[in-house]
């Protein structure tokens, strides 16, 4: 980063970046693509191009899009969501189940925006056969395709399939530099040439048009270079710290596919788990009253991955201890009440 050789971007002079969105939409297989700072940027680019003001996008249950983006696309774009199918993923019939049928007192289905790998249903790869029949469904409704790709590297590694081949089916894909490849900041559009010209102008407006962000591009530059290849470590990371905490009284741990790992605790208070957590050096997020959810990364060590489910797996238990003692003191105030 200290060395990149950069220029100002708003005029599209910033070499390192160029270099960065040629390489990012040769990756996707796309024809172009537009450094943006954030993926939430990204994705409302990506709505703003492919719809007008009280059009509908369909998405999966929990999109980032829709879940995480402050409510962006009803004050930018001016749409609304439609959600197809249940825990994130869809199917190609729950698809056709929710598009509106053209009339004119209808808000217009426009988008299909799925999510790969889906963040709240744990890090879930969208089963590429789906994503074809679902595409077939689109394309017949004359629906653009949106994909949410902030953790498509994870899904490649996953399943072994190119990022090219997993974004195929896509008009538009933003991935992301700065989660699992541990770049400080930034991700890409990616999309037809055209569709990529009018995402600049809106990447002006959003307010991400930037000078020498040839910094920030040559950081995403090393990541696809030296930490793709090694999101496979944080897989088996995520593995070792669930079988850890499967073996918990009140908690059921899914097998994770990816890097997410979630936890669910019916009788513990989310809050108190990540309280425990953090008083023993780990952070870990709460995602709802009884979920919690905890993400491996580049900076985690192999060799602290065994420590960090142990200090989890007490964090745990305290949690249940403490949720324990609660219940049974709430029992007996009552009883005295």
């Amino acid at each position: 980063m200290a060395v990149a050789e950069v220029g100002d971007d708003v005029y599209r002079e910033d070499p390192t970046a160029r270099r960065l969105e040629e390489r990012v939409a040769e990756i996707t297989g796309k024809e172009a693509a537009l450094f943006v700072p954030s993926g939430t940027m990204g994705n409302q680019i990506a709505l703003l191009c492919h719809t007008q003001r009280g059009d509908e996008v369909v998405v999966g249950e929990g999109a980032h899009c829709a879940y995480y983006e402050s409510g962006a696309g009803a004050a930018w774009s001016g749409v609304q969501f439609e959600v197809a199918g249940r825990g994130g993923l869809f199917t190609a019939a729950e698809l056709e189940a929710v598009i509106k049928a053209p009339a004119y007192y209808m808000p217009r289905t426009r988008v299909v925006a799925l999510e790969n790998t889906h963040n709240r249903a744990g890090g879930v790869v969208f089963p590429e056969d789906e994503v074809h029949a679902i595409a077939q469904v689109a394309r017949a409704h004359g629906l653009a395709m949106h994909l949410d790709g902030a953790r498509l590297w994870n899904a490649s590694v996953a399943t072994g399939r190119a990022v090219a081949a997993l974004a195929a089916p896509f008009d538009t894909v933003s991935v992301c530099f700065s989660k699992g490849l541990g770049a400080p900041v930034g991700s890409a559009l990616c999309g037809s040439a055209e569709t990529i010209a009018a995402a600049l102008r809106f990447r002006k407006m959003l307010g991400g048009g930037m000078r020498q962000i040839g910094v920030l591009a040559a950081a995403a530059l090393y990541a696809l270079d030296h930490h793709v290849e090694r999101l496979f470590e944080d897989h088996a990371a995520a593995k070792v710290i669930a079988a850890a905490l499967r073996d918990v009284a009140g908690a059921w741990v899914p097998a994770p596919e990816t890097n997410l790992v979630m936890v669910d605790t019916p009788g513990i208070p989310a809050a108190r788990f990540v309280e425990a957590a953090e008083r023993r050096g780990v952070r870990v997020s709460a995602f709802g009253p009884h979920r919690t959810r905890i993400c491996t990364h580049l900076d985690l060590p192999r060799e602290e991955v065994l420590r960090v489910a142990e200090v989890l797996v007490e964090a745990l238990r305290e949690a249940n201890a403490e949720a324990s003692a609660g219940m049974g003191a709430g029992t007996s105030a009552g009883t005295v009440g």
